[in-house]
């Protein structure tokens, strides 16, 4: 069981921070694992985006008296996201803030399978969580920007102009396969091969992907994964419709 004081908790801390420990509770619960009494290591692997919410504290002086700075620091800085998880649910694993903007969830779950594959622990939690604040609100479309001049994300298509923010979580619980057929685990997903890599300076501009650059990720990955390319039937990709221009 774990308890926060009401001003700690409610006031004090990043909603990002307390979701990603909920979620992170849950997924080991689900999975039917106690880090209490699990005899192996637990490593954790997350991201989070930058906290809106910090700003709207630094406005409360009646909070920044009575509270202090570094309980706010510590309350929602992205950087002490896993750290303060795997300190209130007792994980002893790797415990890694990752922060590759779109990618953080994903560069995580590949870190933490690498993790495990190298024995630096014996069970793992990756994911990334999101929250941008106020939950109700807009925003000002500016041309030439990212964002949708009309609210809507139209990904892959001849109609697309930008992309629309969004909230969300997400956490996997990763285990070697071979112990986890050993342990009789439920198994949804199997993670075959993974890679990852960066562009580098050529290429149209900072925020534009390059072509071959994906293209060597892909292939790195399949070569990993020892995946015949004509054997994939469904492919996920981040797509933002955002233009780019030279």
């Amino acid at each position: 069981r774990i308890e926060f004081s009401g001003r700690e908790f409610a006031l004090a801390m990043d909603p990002q921070q307390r979701v990603f420990l909920e979620t992170a509770w849950t997924a080991l619960e689900q999975a039917g694992y106690d880090p209490q009494r699990f005899a192996g290591a637990i490593g954790l692997y997350g991201g989070a985006t930058l906290s809106g919410y910090l700003f709207n504290l630094f406005s409360n002086s009646h909070l920044m008296q009575t509270v202090g700075q570094f309980p706010l620091m510590l309350g929602n800085g992205r950087e002490f996201l896993t750290t303060r998880t795997s300190y209130l649910l007792n994980l002893r694993g790797p415990s890694v803030n990752v922060q590759t903007a779109c990618s953080t969830a994903l560069v995580a779950v590949h870190l933490a399978s690498q993790a495990l594959l190298s024995g630096e622990c014996d069970l793992a939690l990756a994911g990334g969580v999101s929250i941008r604040l106020p939950l109700k609100g807009g925003y000002l479309y500016q041309e030439g920007g990212i964002s949708s001049p009309d609210g809507r994300c139209r990904a892959f298509d001849a109609r697309a102009q930008g992309t629309v923010g969004g909230s969300g979580v997400g956490l996997l619980v990763l285990k070697r396969l071979e112990d986890a057929l050993g342990d009789r685990d439920t198994i949804y997903g199997v993670i075959k091969g993974s890679a990852i890599n960066n562009d580098g300076a050529d290429k149209i501009s900072y925020t534009a992907p390059r072509i071959e650059g994906q293209a060597a990720v892909i292939r790195a990955a399949q070569q990993v994964a020892e995946v015949d390319p004509d054997s994939i039937q469904v492919i996920e990709a981040h797509g933002t419709g955002t233009r780019a221009n030279s």
